[in-house]
């Protein structure tokens, strides 16, 4: 468990992805220039890794940030490292390259850096980003998750992303595509929720005993605006033992989640739409945790997940969230 931190990781495929990056989430109520403004404000700060996807909807203001910033000199397009996902909606082999070259529209840029599965669970195609029966039940669709790996490969192969993962992937899910038969590119990445209450070692583990890169999305906990998000849960960032090691490190109690994270060897995602924040949460790479903090932030575990898995996808037989096997 090293203090010293990387500023960025070799993926198995060669590619080169930053070690922390900025998250883009957001709930519908944020304004999508918000999302723009954070971008333009990152890439200031030091930020050259951003996380997006086709379902959060602000690809094209993301697009108008990057490209502004390019125009003016800040920043070359081969120093941004870019991730987009595929939507539930597009696991269908034939719809994969689709969804990303939507995508690559709205970007208005000629490939990704990183293109994963957002969701092991298909969903039956169309436009409604969750399809519902008359009971309002979410039609899901039957899709062998190798095919989509697939189309994804061939993704790799047309230059449209340098580099393939997946995202919500458990231990299972990803033997699946590692011991698919003909695999020519295994997953770099795989992204999942992971943070202090929820830090899935043993999902790490697994990971760097195959060369995948962990990626912590929900490191500072998450917002509960989101539909999604279990109400009524802590408060990360309000929890008085991470407060007590931010305050001997004279650090926020995001910087030291952060940090945590880089430590164990993961890429972590932190996300706000604050210019004070963004630049806070770029400012983990001066200061180290020691030992005895580490095992301190590894004992406020309690497999808690922020994500509410009584709706949405629990319903599918394979949903991946109820354990890390």
């Amino acid at each position: 468990m090293s203090g010293t931190v990387p500023l960025s990781v070799k993926l198995n495929d060669g590619h080169f992805m930053p070690t922390l990056g900025l998250g883009t989430s957001a709930p519908s109520k944020v304004a999508k220039s918000k999302v723009e403004e954070a971008i333009q404000i990152a890439i200031e700060v030091g930020y050259r890794h951003f996380d997006s996807a086709y379902l959060y909807l602000n690809e094209e203001e993301i697009g108008q940030a990057l490209r502004r910033k390019m125009a003016s000199g800040a920043v070359r397009r081969e120093d941004v490292f870019y991730t987009s996902k595929v939507w539930c909606t597009f696991l269908r082999p034939e719809l994969v390259q689709t969804c990303l070259e939507r995508s690559l529209r709205k970007l208005q840029l000629s490939y990704v850096d990183l293109y994963l599965i957002h969701f092991p669970v298909s969903l039956k195609p169309g436009e409604d980003f969750f399809p519902k029966d008359t009971d309002g039940k979410i039609i899901f669709d039957t899709v062998d998750l190798c095919s989509t790996w697939e189309a994804l490969e061939k993704c790799k192969d047309a230059g449209l992303a340098k580099s393939i993962g997946v995202s919500n992937f458990n231990r299972r899910k990803l033997e699946m595509i590692l011991n698919k038969p003909g695999l020519r590119y295994k997953p770099v990445c795989n992204q999942v929720e992971c943070h202090p209450y929820y830090n899935r070692s043993q999902l790490l583990e697994f990971c760097k005993s195959k060369d995948i890169v962990l990626a912590a999305y929900g490191a500072l906990g998450t917002d509960s605006a989101k539909d999604w998000v279990k109400k009524g849960n802590p408060h990360l960032l309000e929890d008085p033992v991470l407060n007590a090691v931010a305050e001997k490190h004279r650090r926020s109690p995001a910087q030291v989640a952060l940090r945590y994270q880089l430590q164990r060897g993961v890429v972590v995602l932190a996300k706000s739409f604050s210019e004070k924040r963004i630049r806070e949460n770029f400012q983990v790479f001066d200061f180290q945790l020691t030992p005895e903090d580490m095992k301190t932030l590894d004992g406020l575990n309690r497999n808690m997940t922020y994500f509410d898995s009584t709706s949405l996808f629990a319903q599918h037989p394979d949903y991946p969230l109820s354990d890390d096997l």
